[in-house]
């Protein structure tokens, strides 16, 4: 049940600063039959969306990505912090609440117009899977779908991204 695999994710206060609530997924997919349910769940959302591609955003997204991307037959691109891929790549910069970042993907890693789900394992403020959507269209990608495994709803990170796309979070908090 989704109640059970929610009450596995741990709560650490004052991560990683003061006045912060970390979500720790950690003692959720150690647990092998609660980790292939997250992935079921997934799966079920997005069976039907004809899935070229997942795009797993580095690096928790990592986590989902690769098992979701298998179970779909869709192959997995990576979206990586600058300096990390070996060929050509696309960048991109975008502002955080503290200063600034960037991620990178391969030239050659979608083939234009096709089909895209993008994951990664929280949606907070929506600044990082936003730059990465941005990234996905610059490489000629049509991004269909996010999703997330929690969403901290009063950040309002959803208000940022593609409103043609399917959104969905396993849980919201």
């Amino acid at each position: 049940m989704i109640e059970d695999l929610q009450k596995k994710i741990r709560d650490i206060p004052d991560f990683p600063k003061k006045g912060i609530v970390f979500k720790d997924i950690t003692t959720l997919i150690k647990d092998g039959a609660a980790f292939q349910q997250v992935i079921d769940y997934f799966y079920e959302q997005f069976k039907n969306e004809q899935i070229d591609y997942v795009a797993a955003i580095e690096s928790r997204g990592y986590i989902f990505g690769a098992p979701l991307a298998y179970k779909l037959g869709a192959g997995l691109v990576i979206i990586r912090k600058p300096g990390k891929l070996p060929a050509a790549v696309e960048k991109i910069e975008y502002d955080l609440e503290y200063g600034t970042d960037a991620l990178e993907i391969h030239k050659d890693a979608i083939e234009a117009g096709k089909r895209v789900l993008v994951i990664d394992d929280l949606l907070a403020t929506g600044g990082t899977v936003c730059a990465a959507c941005q990234l996905l269209e610059k490489v000629g990608a049509n991004v269909v779908a996010i999703a997330f495994m929690i969403e901290l709803k009063d950040l309002n990170g959803a208000l940022k991204l593609p409103r043609n796309a399917k959104l969905f979070s396993l849980f919201a908090y």
